[in-house]
């Protein structure tokens, strides 16, 4: 069988990266290098830093990404795009123009003899209240609509300029903390209890967290968290047998 990719997290359009369409180009050279290995690839959510769909309007940008997106779904691979909680707000333009599948929540799917549960991984077993307070309202459709009522010139903006203030201050406060350890790491725990209801997932995978993690569960479970493509370029490759988690190095990395 051909390969299975996973990846998450690359926060395209983000105004607080200095280079933002070199880091836009460093993905698409990615998916062109993969496009005829591949016969899926998973988005677990946050590609775009920030999304937001009107019926008639998208943000401006992204137009390599989506192009290659686009070409993917055109020879037959299944895109799976994952909504994140930056590009939460998507309707249907990535599936009718860009023919990928659209995943709102967590889903679980049989890959070659092994179940995988998939996720962006906000949400799951978080106790910052704060986060969860705005994760709700974000969600929220009453609000998603009063949003969708400002202009699409100064919501937009809003938007990035608000993803670009949390990014920033995250980055003031010391960035993504390192793993925590399997009794405190969030996604981590919730694994562990769902693995007790659920014994035959073979495999866990998140993105949202920005680290890279590849743990044993059990004897027949792992959990892996894939990083970000903002820094480390991280993917995960599934060939039927084994999955691996690598670093993306353009012009280095042999796909």
């Amino acid at each position: 069988m051909k390969n299975i990719y996973f990846i998450s997290d690359a926060h395209l359009g983000c105004l607080a990266l200095p280079h933002p369409r070199q880091h836009e180009r460093r993905l698409v050279h990615f998916l062109d290098g993969i496009k005829h290995k591949a016969s899926a690839v998973y988005m677990l959510g946050d590609m775009f830093d920030f999304w937001f769909e009107y019926r008639t309007v998208v943000p401006r940008g992204f137009t390599r990404f989506l192009g290659k997106v686009s070409e993917l779904t055109d020879l037959g691979v299944e895109v799976h795009f994952f909504t994140g909680n930056h590009d939460l707000w998507c309707t249907d333009y990535l599936e009718k123009e860009c023919g990928v599948i659209l995943h709102r929540g967590p889903q679980t799917v049989e890959l070659a003899d092994k179940v995988f549960y998939m996720s962006h991984g906000d949400g799951l077993a978080d106790k910052d209240w704060k986060f969860t307070l705005l994760r709700a309202i974000f969600h929220s459709s009453v609000c998603r609509f009063l949003f969708a009522g400002i202009h699409p010139r100064w919501a937009v903006e809003l938007g990035r300029k608000w993803a670009r203030h949390s990014r920033l201050k995250h980055a003031r406060q010391g960035g993504d903390p390192p793993y925590k350890g399997e009794d405190k790491e969030n996604l981590v725990v919730f694994a562990k209890q769902y693995l007790k209801e659920h014994p035959d997932i073979n495999y866990f995978l998140f993105g949202h967290r920005h680290i890279e993690l590849d743990l044993m569960l059990s004897r027949t479970t792992r959990i892996l968290i894939l990083g970000d493509w903002i820094t480390e370029c991280t993917y995960a490759v599934y060939d039927g047998e084994n999955i691996f988690l690598e670093n993306y190095i353009e012009g280095e990395t042999r796909l």
